[in-house]
């Protein structure tokens, strides 16, 4: 089992997600959790096929982290 950090952002009406470490896979949803969802399905499939291709796989090497900065009050 590998874990792989995905972004999730809001767009207009849904969420898209994505992750660094597999470029060109994304989902979308219409809730944070579809989202979520439907990016552990397209990770899984878009590995299934590198497996296929007989290509490597990419290793979950990306790292988030929040932090805090001062800005000015307006």
């Amino acid at each position: 089992m590998r874990q792989f950090l995905i972004v999730i952002e809001k767009a207009n009406d849904n969420y898209s997600a994505y992750s660094p470490d597999i470029p060109g896979c994304i989902a979308t949803g219409k809730t944070v959790e579809e989202a979520k969802k439907r990016m552990k399905e397209a990770i899984k499939f878009h590995i299934e096929g590198l497996i296929k291709e007989n290509l490597p796989i990419p290793e979950p090497a990306s790292q988030s982290e929040y932090i805090s900065v001062e800005t000015p009050v307006r």
